[in-house]
């Protein structure tokens, strides 16, 4: 089968045949009809991840998909050929960017009706994302203020709606040009972090969901009501997140050590820095179909490419700051 690796870490993705994947007695051979685009994506080819995602050369990249089930191993019953089914694969077997990709089954979910291959495809990494940090860790509920920042971006932009549905008052960062577009969305509050301090004008927020790192972060912990806390997704990772992985003593030393400027900004202030690394869960994702189906939550799909221009496509993420996501199609 086609399916773009990724031979060494910095080098371009390089479209190859490969054997067709091997299907376990849990798993669910899909054929791909779409895959999401994300960032995760790049930073696994440039390396950055490498300490504590190692994957080995090649691999074959795409976090997220959406498609059709070609069969299905002797233990799985939830699935039958010819089901629509979207999901993001276990970060040990990602691998979206083929024509063919073998899941467990326990990762994925029926796609929801409402929407095409397209959306689905561009939903599952940012809407478990958004998930879990608003109803596992921020246990987000009716009357909460929560500050998510880059609404308009593929996780924010979920995130947004994500939260009003759950009953919360939400503040967003955003260009001046987005702004009509997060307000759509279900954002109450939208500054223009081009012209505004968000530090100063906002306070007393319940949670805050950070996308950016860094000094963004750091001024996130200020807008925080005492016993609170921040999400962030771009890093650092913390020792929690070290302990679920598995990691060996010295990355766990050295995980610690990136943390502990932000943990110890957050222990002063009398609120918490918590690192997100989403896992995959078909059975969040079938919640998620419900609200999907129900109208709470709408895909944003900024742009669609062809499965030959995905090094093109991927590289574009770096360069824009596109709404939603944007998919690989065409298969």
């Amino acid at each position: 089968m086609k399916a773009f690796v990724v031979t060494g870490y910095k080098k371009d993705l390089l479209l190859a045949d490969i054997p067709d994947p091997l299907v376990g007695p849990d798993d669910v051979l899909v054929k791909v009809r779409s895959a999401g685009l994300n960032l995760l994506d790049e930073k696994i080819r440039l390396g950055e991840f490498r300490q504590i995602l190692p994957y080995r050369l090649p691999q074959v990249l795409g976090n997220d998909l959406a498609g059709t089930v070609i069969r299905v191993g002797a233990n799985v019953r939830s699935f039958s050929p010819g089901d629509e089914v979207y999901g993001r694969p276990d970060q040990d077997r990602i691998g979206a960017f083929a024509e063919r990709i073998a899941v467990d089954a326990a990762d994925l979910a029926p796609k929801p009706s409402s929407i095409s291959m397209d959306e689905a495809g561009s939903l599952p990494l940012v809407v478990l994302t958004a998930w879990q940090a608003l109803v596992e860790k921020g246990r987000v509920g009716s009357g909460a203020k929560v500050l998510i920042h880059a609404g308009a971006g593929g996780v924010g932009s979920i995130a947004i709606q994500l939260a009003k549905h759950l009953g919360a008052t939400v503040a967003t960062t955003a260009s001046a040009s987005n702004a009509d577009f997060v307000r759509d969305l279900g954002a109450d509050v939208v500054i223009d972090y081009a012209k505004q301090d968000f530090a100063e004008l906002l306070s007393d927020y319940d949670l805050v969901l950070d996308s950016i790192g860094g000094k963004n972060l750091e001024k996130s912990l200020r807008v925080l009501k005492r016993g609170c806390k921040a999400i962030g997704i771009a890093g650092p990772p913390d020792p929690a997140f070290a302990r679920e992985q598995g990691l060996d003593p010295v990355l766990r030393l050295a995980i610690r050590a990136l943390s502990r400027t932000i943990r110890a900004r957050a222990k002063k202030l009398g609120v918490e820095y918590e690192f997100l690394f989403m896992k995959a869960s078909g059975t969040q994702l079938r919640e998620i179909t419900r609200l999907v189906d129900e109208g709470a939550i709408r895909p944003i799909v900024s742009r669609t490419y062809a499965f030959d221009e995905t090094p093109a496509a991927l590289a574009s993420l770096t360069t824009g700051h596109g709404r939603g996501k944007a998919v690989i199609t065409d298969f």
